[in-house]
């Protein structure tokens, strides 16, 4: 069987540690995650595979780490989904509303966010923030990725962003 983990709590030292103590201790396999420290917070992800058996005395487990909170959700483990993989860039003044229209303009395309990170920074010259998106897409195999870039050319230009999309190279 296998389980989603989300997890959240303040960040210090030995959270990781005390996190794959407990997987470790129950027989889980730790198979994957995405982990990142943000304003303070520790917040991850991670998939686990546990034997069935195993698996209520796992969660009890979790539940029990000091200072996380561990929430875990049974999961199948579906055939590496097909389609064009893609990559997105985004970088521009930052302001409220540049996640929402860069989404809304995918999901009208069918194009699925499989990985989003985001950070602002300081603009060089002018000291004004910038925000900065990096996102990994998967799109089905007959994508007019033309259409999809003037779209997302189309926003650039309302909120003053430069959009790069390339395809990703297989691994």
């Amino acid at each position: 069987m296998y389980l989603v983990l989300t997890v959240i709590g303040d960040d210090r030292p030995g959270l990781v540690e005390s996190l794959a103590r407990v997987v470790s201790a129950h027989q889980g396999n730790w198979l994957e995650s995405s982990m990142s420290h943000l304003a303070g917070q520790f917040a991850g992800i991670v998939r686990i595979e546990v034997t069935g058996q195993r698996a209520d005395a796992l969660k009890h487990a979790l539940s029990a780490i000091p200072d996380l909170a561990v929430t875990a959700t049974e999961s199948v483990t579906a055939s590496p989904r097909q389609g064009r993989r893609l990559q997105l860039s985004l970088v521009g003044h930052d302001r409220i509303g540049i996640v929402r229209e860069v989404s809304n303009v995918l999901a009208r395309h069918a194009v699925n966010v499989e990985e989003l990170e985001t950070h602002t920074s300081s603009a060089p010259m002018s000291a004004e923030t910038l925000f900065h998106a990096r996102a990994a897409l998967l799109a089905a195999t007959d994508l007019d990725t033309r259409k999809l870039t003037a779209d997302l050319e189309r926003i650039s230009n309302d909120l003053m962003v430069d959009i790069s999309l390339d395809e990703k190279l297989s691994a």
